[in-house]
């Protein structure tokens, strides 16, 4: 398994407990695939720039992010990569788990003309090891959980509200402050989007 799997899978289990933006959540995951990267030494950083190496890695989805990193500089920065990968990366990272069988389609136990299906986690190996890993305190993971707001609800581990734990890798430093910075601009830009309409709205309500 690799780190943006666990991600999703700890984001999902905890999708009972509290609402998780998927822009957040993409944000998160691309930072998940750079970090993983890293560790593959399939990338270097050159202060906030990814320096693409010849190192293959085996995993599909990661051998995609790889593909879409600038070969020539100058290199794409870590936060031009996040919001250009994390476009639409959860849904693609829900497609991957589903079909490597970690999901399976429930429907919806209403009466509806046209019954929605929602996808749900299996008892797994992959499950079990995403929550071990987060319950352990692994500090990239939580960092990544944090970012998304991850750990302040009870959930896998039953992990209280804290800060996000350090890192000692610069690099790795640098890509979670990156994503960290990425969930709140986008934050930002949902109350911003939020006050433009509710201040339309009043003006159709001659408020």
């Amino acid at each position: 398994m690799t780190t943006p799997r666990d991600l999703l899978i700890i984001a999902m289990d905890l999708q009972a407990s509290r609402t998780l933006e998927r822009g957040d959540l993409s944000l998160a995951l691309a930072g998940a695939e750079l970090i993983d990267l890293l560790d593959a030494q399939a990338i270097t950083l050159a202060g906030d720039h990814i320096v693409p190496s010849d190192h293959a890695v085996a995993d599909r989805m990661l051998d995609e992010a790889e593909s879409s990193l600038a070969r020539q500089a100058p290199y794409d920065s870590v936060d031009e990569w996040l919001w250009r990968r994390g476009r639409d990366l959860s849904a693609a990272y829900l497609a991957a788990l589903e079909a490597e069988g970690q999901l399976s389609r429930q429907r919806h136990r209403r009466w509806l003309i046209f019954q929605p299906t929602h996808l749900v986690l299996g008892d797994s190996p992959a499950r079990r090891h995403a929550a071990n890993r987060y319950a352990s305190d692994e500090p990239i993971l939580a960092a990544l959980a944090a970012a998304v707001g991850i750990g302040d609800n009870v959930g896998i581990g039953d992990k209280p509200t804290g800060e996000s734990p350090s890192v000692a890798d610069d690099a790795v430093a640098t890509v979670l402050a990156a994503v960290h910075d990425a969930v709140r601009g986008l934050e930002a830009e949902r109350q911003r989007r939020a006050l433009d309409e509710a201040a339309f709205d009043n003006i159709w309500r001659g408020e």
